[in-house]
């Protein structure tokens, strides 16, 4: 993969973290994607949540497929353990990696082609499965790296900036991800990272597989009025569910505020947020709630967008697995090899 390095030279004076890091120690190499391409600011809401969140860098593992999407990885935490696997196979990637060692922090990007084409047999497996790691797919409507073709997320009647229309109904991965298990389902619009930085961040604490979808117009290839996945239909379309914000566990931030009413708090560094409540008859904790609000909005030509679902009390793959605590590289001799009176016990059990 090419890449660019970034000067190393920093500001004495820049903001540090709790872990004494400034965000450009969370930044990557310089990026070599178009201009203006919507996965540059995927890159930036991730630096940004890592830096907020004092992520360790060494303790997060960086895993991609293939496209212009899966380059993302080289454009943040350059610090931290990295893999740009095969075409559509990331996910198998990430689950033989998180089932060696399941204390790191796992962020997985892939793209409408890598996971809902090629890789669309391995993306519904791992959310079944219940990976605990962030999957994000930069989802543009079309194969950017291959010119341009429509991808199978372009909506019906959807049209690339060359005029070719899509005849097919499209896959929705937040839907197809509630279904398939994942206990944390978002949405949101590369452009938006007041609602973009926050969903990062809750989903890298969530426990249990947790996917966001994210609307990354392709400029070079799929910016036009004509396509679903515009900058300008996007813009126009799309439907907040309800602004988040993730506060960390310091000290407890509590606010009132009626359904469908807006409401501006004061965080503990003096930013401020406005929160929007959804409605009393939306529930992010019913499936069927969310599919019916994702389908929707979707009929009427929207986007939904925020956090659509969320399951609290759903087990992780490696207490389904009933896995060791340590990870693989801590276990000792003895661990692996327990010795001859061990394995004559389980040999004893397939009698």
């Amino acid at each position: 993969m090419s890449y660019i390095r970034k000067p190393k030279f920093q500001h004495p004076d820049l903001q540090t973290n709790d872990l004494g890091f400034t965000r450009r120690d969370y930044e990557g190499t310089l990026t070599t994607l178009c201009g203006g391409c919507g996965h540059d600011s995927i890159s930036a809401a991730i630096i940004q949540a890592a830096a907020e969140m004092s992520l360790e860098p060494h303790k997060v593992a960086k895993i991609s497929g293939i496209g212009c999407s899966s380059k993302i990885p080289s454009y943040f935490l350059s610090k931290s353990h990295g893999f740009n696997s095969v075409h559509g196979r990331m996910p198998s990637v990430a689950t033989g990696a998180n089932l060696a060692n399941k204390n790191l922090h796992y962020v997985g990007i892939s793209g409408d082609g890598d996971s809902a084409s090629i890789g669309l047999g391995q993306f519904c497996h791992i959310v079944r499965r219940r990976i605990n790691m962030l999957y994000i797919v930069a989802n543009n409507g079309t194969y950017g790296l291959t010119k341009g073709q429509l991808s199978a997320t372009a909506d019906l009647g959807s049209k690339t900036k060359a005029g070719d229309e899509s005849l097919y109904d499209n896959i929705d991965m937040a839907t197809l991800a509630i279904e398939l298990g994942a206990s944390f389902v978002a949405r949101s619009f590369s452009g938006d990272k007041q609602q973009l930085i926050p969903l990062i961040q809750a989903g890298l604490t969530h426990k249990g597989f947790a996917f966001i979808d994210v609307v990354s117009p392709c400029v070079t290839f799929n910016n036009t009025d004509l396509s679903t996945h515009g900058y300008k239909n996007t813009w126009e379309n799309y439907v907040s569910l309800g602004q988040i914000d993730f506060v960390p566990m310091r000290k407890e931030i509590t606010t009132s505020y009626a359904a469908g009413k807006d409401k501006e708090i004061t965080l503990h560094d003096g930013s401020v947020i406005h929160l929007h409540k959804a409605g009393k008859n939306y529930d992010p904790s019913n499936k069927e709630n969310a599919i019916h609000h994702i389908n929707t909005h979707k009929n009427n030509g929207e986007i939904a967008t925020g956090l659509l679902y969320i399951n609290q009390s759903n087990s992780d793959f490696h207490e389904l697995q009933d896995t060791v605590d340590k990870s693989f590289n801590e276990l000792s001799f003895h661990d692996l090899c327990p010795g001859n009176e061990t394995l004559q016990e389980i040999n004893h059990t397939f009698k």
